[in-house]
């Protein structure tokens, strides 16, 4: 039996609910998540020129030996593909920008395009795995904007994989997006993805411990 004090509890519940699932929130969360990005790419991609001209340069965020820009920004892993890895987040998160608020602005657009915008910012997601676990565990250092990224982009991959499972642009078998759709409608991607962040930041700390405010 329900009972008066249960009542509103519930009722908050709902309320929220409603609020996290609302288009306005989702999308928010992007845009805000893509913009994030946005600088600190910006950010990094002004320090490679700056290094490129003088690989002595002190950059402002070289705090310590485990969080130092200059010491990630000068290993190979930040330039796989021949140029800075942040010039690719000049280019992606203004796409992801433009979907946030083409989208808050009642725009709806057409499935094979946010499949292939899923498709791309997973291979995002991924990649900036690569360069996290290459920082952590090869180069021995961690880039701050770097690390900012990482968590700005997971935002952004979970907001885009929630609209995109709602709305059915995966093209997913039946039974595989039923239980796509239940995990969303009972926020398993939220309690995997908050988990998952910090657990992250909990093998950060155990790795790096003290020297991360030496």
């Amino acid at each position: 039996m329900t009972t008066t004090l249960d009542r509103p509890a519930d009722g908050l519940i709902a309320r929220m609910f409603r609020v996290r699932h609302d288009n306005r929130f989702i999308f928010t969360t992007m845009l805000m998540s893509a913009c994030v990005s946005l600088l600190a790419s910006f950010v990094l991609s002004v320090d490679a020129v700056v290094l490129a001209a003088n690989p002595e340069a002190e950059l402002s965020c070289n705090i310590n030996a485990a969080l130092s820009c200059g010491a990630v920004a000068q290993s190979w892993q930040a330039q796989l593909f021949g140029f800075p890895n942040a010039f690719l987040g000049l280019v992606a998160e203004p796409v992801v920008i433009t979907i946030a608020v083409a989208s808050l602005g009642g725009v709806r657009f057409p499935r094979w395009f946010m499949l292939s915008a899923q498709v791309v910012y997973t291979l995002g997601v991924i990649f900036a795995y690569w360069l996290f676990t290459q920082s952590m565990f090869v180069i021995g250092a961690l880039c701050p904007w770097c690390l900012l990224v990482t968590v700005s982009t997971t935002l952004v991959f979970t907001t885009l994989t929630h609209v995109n499972i709602r709305d059915r642009n995966l093209f997913l078998p039946p039974r595989a997006q039923a239980r796509a759709q239940w995990a969303i409608d009972h926020e398993v991607d939220v309690i995997v993805v908050w988990t998952f962040l910090l657990l992250l930041a909990a093998l950060v700390a155990l790795k790096y411990g003290p020297s991360l405010l030496a």
